[in-house]
């Protein structure tokens, strides 16, 4: 740990935690054993770094065994209560709200915002830039790609049948949000959903089925209603 760093009061730092010089740890924060914590890296009140994921017996999804450690990069800030499970990764300049919750296996892109109380489940990629604001859900084995917005109380799922069965845990799939895709408030996103580059679901929307590049989605379930307009799709900005 470098000389300059500052520590709050109740901290547990285990054995072979990296922190870098600039760094500012706040009170009663845990840092598990192995974490990477890079320059000018800001950890608030009573926050979780590293720890391994817990399991239960009746669990849907496979046990992914022991996750290699935390990696948080330079620059990045993450919030009171927030928890970064052992095996995720934050890029360069990521923000990681108060009381959000980053999966194992889960690597965030650089200089994306991860709202408050937001919750990224197990096997996920979030690209760069993205925005996903207070209480969005994005469920396990989806990929988030670069400069996607989502609006707060957005929720996903991967579970097609909400079965019984074990023939449904083949069947597992998360959504993929294309490059510049954008969901508004209270959008519901089913499992398997790809929402194509610069679409928009609109506030409410419950997305069936893929759509189409630059359309605006609205409905139960989403239909295509009108085009995005030029001024507001990022390749022509």
């Amino acid at each position: 740990m470098a000389g300059d760093v500052e520590l709050g009061e109740f901290c547990v730092i285990a054995n072979d935690v990296e922190i870098g010089p600039g760094c500012r740890i706040g009170h009663h924060v845990v840092i598990h054993s192995g974490t990477r914590i890079g320059v000018s890296v800001r950890i608030d009140d009573h926050a979780v770094i590293g720890k391994q994921p817990m399991r239960s017996r009746r669990s849907a999804t496979p046990d992914e065994g022991k996750q290699p450690p935390a990696m948080i990069s330079d620059n990045c800030s993450i919030g009171t209560g927030a928890v970064v499970y052992a095996g995720a990764s934050l890029g360069e300049g990521v923000l990681v709200a108060d009381l959000a919750t980053v999966r194992e296996n889960v690597r965030v892109g650089d200089h994306t915002i991860v709202g408050r109380g937001v919750a990224i489940e197990s096997q996920t990629s979030i690209g760069a830039r993205c925005k996903l604001e207070t209480n969005a859900y994005v469920t396990a084995f989806s990929t988030i790609e670069d400069d996607v917005f989502i609006a707060p109380g957005v929720l996903t799922s991967n579970d097609r049948f909400i079965g019984r069965t074990e023939a449904r845990l083949k069947l597992f799939k998360g959504v993929h949000a294309r490059r510049g895709s954008r969901m508004g408030v209270g959008a519901i996103i089913l499992p398997g959903v790809t929402l194509a580059e610069e679409s928009v679901a609109a506030a409410g929307a419950v997305v069936t089925r893929e759509t189409d590049e630059a359309g605006v989605y609205a409905g139960v379930p989403a239909k295509r209603m009108k085009d995005v307009p030029e001024d507001q799709i990022l390749s022509k900005k």
